[in-house]
């Protein structure tokens, strides 16, 4: 996958990428409306589908709802690469087919707008626009599984059925 970086900082929790007062929606597309808006009113606007957040440590902390990385999987990002994830934002998001990429070495010398191409499968993450590799903790098999086929409802159901 490959997508354009759109840089956040370090303690990005669940509140600023859904605030609680749109927990009563439940259509993806109306939670993708309002994602990030508890971090900047229009930062939404700036998304473009198949962007690719980049951020700092401890990203998705706050609470356990599921909201936020449905959000962010709705307004159109396709993955989120961090120094590091909230345990719980990181089970959600794959739960959701939203991939994460934990890159503790990798985000700081990332820019705004680079394009980056992103290997799943081979654990390797390159920024092509400073032709820099760097490598990620790669997903457990069965996680891989998951966000592959989109989620863990999609999986059990190309699985089990």
């Amino acid at each position: 996958m490959e997508g354009r970086a759109l840089k956040l900082g370090d303690d990005i929790d669940t509140d600023s990428i859904l605030p609680g007062r749109y927990l009563t929606l439940s259509k993806p597309e109306d939670l993708g409306k309002h994602v990030m808006e508890g971090y900047d009113l229009h930062y939404k606007d700036k998304i473009q589908e198949g962007d690719v957040i980049v951020a700092g440590s401890n990203f998705g902390c706050g609470s356990s709802r599921e909201h936020a990385p449905i959000a962010l999987k709705a307004a159109g990002i396709k993955a989120v690469v961090a120094k590091s994830f909230a345990r719980i934002f990181y089970r959600n998001a794959t739960n959701i087919g939203l991939p994460l990429v934990e890159a503790p070495n990798g985000p700081d010398d990332i820019e705004e707008e680079d394009i980056l191409k992103i290997d799943l499968e081979k654990g390797t993450l390159t920024n092509t626009t400073q032709d820099k590799d760097y490598d990620f903790t790669k997903l457990p098999e069965f996680m891989f599984e998951i966000v592959e086929n989109g989620g863990l409802i999609e999986y059990l159901n190309k699985t089990r059925f």
